[in-house]
Parts: structure tokens; sequence; C-alpha cells
């Protein structure tokens, strides 16, 4: 199936020559056409251009991949789509989320609002471990079904790609179980959905006292067999006061690294943790959250391959103070922003309002923040080869919005959804 959309009101991000990621004043720069055309073909972006389409296009071979059958010309395989009035985007990445999870943790919201901290919560047997007790009970198949309806409800709101993490298993069985379940989304789902290993989540209270042991299990235990699984791409810990140190985040990202597991870290969310240096140390593709970064900090990120990553979701539901974003891009840094959908500090993956809160409470330009979910969210998934812009080649994740004036309508009006038409994969979804 071939799709030809037309009359574009505006084309954004578009990329002659594809960038893996964009950092500092470029983030400020968003390539448009006005007035255009995006011609799908067998998946992938072919074409694009400034209106008026011609017609003789559907003719030439070259915009058609050798793999490609039937005759675009004639129509047979060609869906016309008039988008008048309306915006193409590409579709959201969204580089962290904690999606596969069983049940709602709202009694701690409750919690929170009469003054309790995370990290109290979590010390009660709150929080991470909450989750880790009801997903010890529930099925796959219940985990499944509850993660199809997230990934629905996403997709519907313009993500095209999401990485999801497991940890909330904490044991070697049901850690295993998260990244199977992963992996059957991965079948069922049109959403590009990448696995990252999360064992190091937080320490059960059985290892409480004894976290080294617990380290133990996840180098030990939970990386070869995930390994052998081939069940993740990326390993995480969360490198923070009160969870993993330095040395225990040091320890486990060597040893994943040697099983092929590139880092993917959480880091300085309640502190100044060393995570960070310890991200940039292993090469890590994103350091995650950051809500603690001062100079040093952002002098050890600069001129890396690791993408500063900030969840203003979970800063917003928690009440924390905002990472600093305004900082790092004026340092030269590359800033990518994702939802940190979970059930406990951030339950929403709506793009579009963390696209509102980037402007709102970051002070971040439109452009910026629309590099910022798209192109630079696919790097950290390291995807940005294949999706996070529109250029010719890439695969066709793109959405259609309804009417709006401009592209600054898109986080302004940060309560509604703008997106009227989803393609993924070079499908028609909705």
């Amino acid at each position: 199936m071939d799709i030809l959309i037309t009359n574009i009101k505006e084309l954004v991000q578009v990329e002659e020559s594809p960038a893996l990621k964009v950092a500092g004043s470029s983030m400020a720069v968003l390539n448009t056409i006005q007035d255009a055309w995006l011609y799908i073909g067998n998946g992938r972006i072919l074409d694009f251009g400034k209106m008026p389409f011609q017609e003789e296009r559907l003719h030439e071979p070259q915009k058609k991949p050798a793999s490609a059958s039937g005759d675009a010309a004639s129509g047979t395989h060609l869906i016309r789509i008039d988008a008048s009035g309306r915006m193409v985007f590409p579709s959201f990445c969204d580089s962290h989320t904690h999606l596969v999870y069983a049940g709602s943790r709202e009694i701690e919201y409750i919690d929170k609002i009469r003054g309790l901290s995370y990290e109290e919560i979590a010390r009660r047997g709150g929080g991470i471990l909450n989750s880790a007790r009801r997903l010890h009970e529930a099925s796959e198949e219940e985990l499944v079904e509850q993660a199809l309806i997230r990934l629905h409800e996403i997709m519907m709101l313009g993500t095209g790609a999401v990485e999801i993490k497991s940890g909330y298993g904490l044991n070697v069985e049901d850690e295993l179980k998260m990244l199977r379940v992963i992996k059957r989304l991965k079948a069922l789902s049109p959403v590009m959905i990448i696995p990252t290993f999360l064992g190091a989540h937080a320490v059960p209270m059985e290892y409480v006292g004894k976290q080294e042991e617990f380290v133990d299990l996840v180098i030990n235990e939970m990386i070869p067999q995930v390994a052998a699984g081939e069940l993740a791409d990326f390993i995480d810990v969360f490198c923070d006061r009160g969870f993993f140190t330095a040395t225990d985040t040091d320890r486990i990202l060597n040893a994943g690294m040697k099983y092929g597991l590139r880092p993917k870290i959480h880091a300085n969310e309640l502190d100044f943790s060393g995570g960070i240096q310890v991200g940039v140390k292993y090469n890590a593709l994103s350091v995650d959250h950051l809500e603690y970064t001062g100079e040093d900090e952002i002098r050890c990120l600069s001129g890396t391959e690791t993408m500063p990553t900030i969840l203003p979701g979970a800063a917003f539901f928690l009440g924390m103070d905002y990472a600093p974003v305004r900082k790092m891009i004026d340092a030269g840094l590359p800033v990518a922003l994702a939802s940190d959908y979970n059930p406990g500090s951030s339950p929403s993956g709506n793009m579009q309002f963390i696209l509102s809160m980037a402007c709102i409470k970051y002070r971040m330009l439109p452009a910026e923040a629309i590099h910022a979910m798209t192109i630079n969210t696919a790097y950290a998934m390291g995807l940005s080869e294949e999706v996070g812009s529109i250029a010719r080649g890439k695969v066709a994740n793109v959405f259609i919005t309804c009417p709006i004036p401009a592209i600054e309508f898109m986080p302004y009006a940060y309560g509604s959804n703008k997106v009227e038409t989803v393609i993924l994969n070079g499908e028609i979804i909705h």
C-alpha cells in the first residue's frame, strides 16, 4: 500500500541530510515545508516536496524500492489523503517508559498529597516494591492485555516508537516474565518497541541491609539469562540516593556490557548521585531524569555520545525541581524528552502533554521541544537512522494533525489531542 498525502499545510522536521541527533543552538532550527506533499511506499518515506504534486512522479521507478509491487500510477495500491489545513509531523519517540505493570497506585498518590516523599513511600514498602508485588501476582496474559491498552492510547496521541523497561520483577523469574511480555508486545503492536533490562530498579525488602548480595544476583543470574534469551537491547540501573550507588551501578553496567547490553540509566533524580559520571564512563546511550545537574555534570556530558534525557512528567507529578534544560542547551548539549510512563511517578504516556510542559516549565522553544521528542529520543533508543524525522528512506511513522493554525499550537493547546490520523510502518492505523 502506497500513501500520497497532499495539500499539507506544513510538513514538519524535514531532513534532506539526516542527522543522528540535534544539539545546542541547532535545536531551535526546525526545517519545514509549507504547502507540501509526502509520498509513502513499502513502509518507508519515499519522497516529499512542495505542492503542486506532479503525477508523473508516480511513474518514476527510482522513487519506489525494488521490492515494491503493484502499479502506483494506476491507483491500485495508492491511497490519497488531502491534508488541507493540517500538518504532518514525525511520530513522537518515547525513550523512557515502564509501561508494563500490573494495576495503578492511586493510593500512594493520596499519600503524596498528604506530604509523604517518594523515598518515604518506598521505605514503607510502597513505590516500586508495591508494583513488584502486583506484577508477581499477575499472569503474562494479564500484563499483555493491560499493556496493549496503554500502547493503543499513546499511539493515538502520536507516539510511534517506545522503550519499555523491566524493573518491577526484582527477582530472576519475574524480570524474565516482564521481558517476555515486552517481546510479545513487539509482535502484537504496530508501535516500534525497544526492550531494556532494569533488574536494579529497587532493593527488595528481603535484601535490605544486604544490597551487595542483590547486586550479585543481578550480575550473576539475571544478566546472563536475559542475554541468553535475547530479551533486551539495553541495561539500566536506578543510580540515586536511597537506591543504587555509583559503585553498584559501575559493577552492573560493566557486567551488562560484557553481554552486549549498552547502558541507559536513571541518574540524579533525587540528588547528585554520580550517576551521570558513571553513565558517561560506560558510554551510556542516555542518562535520564537529571533534576540534579550542575556545571560538573554538564562538562562531563559535553562532547560525549550520551543523550541527556529529561522526564517532565515525573518532576511534575512528584513536585520536584525541574532539570536545568536551558543551561544544558546553552552549553551546546543535545536534550531529549520522554514520558517516564509508570504507575507511581508519571502515570501518563501523553507526549503531547510533555511537549507542553517543555515549553511551559522548561522554557524550551517549540522547535527545541519537537527535536527533543523525536530525533533526540530516537537517538536515545538507537533508532535515529530509522525514525524521528521526515527523511527519505526512514520508516513512515508520522501523524496528521487536526486543522491547527501553527506549529506553536501543539504545545499551546495542552489539554486536547491534536492528532487526527496515525500512520505507522506505512500503514494507516487510525
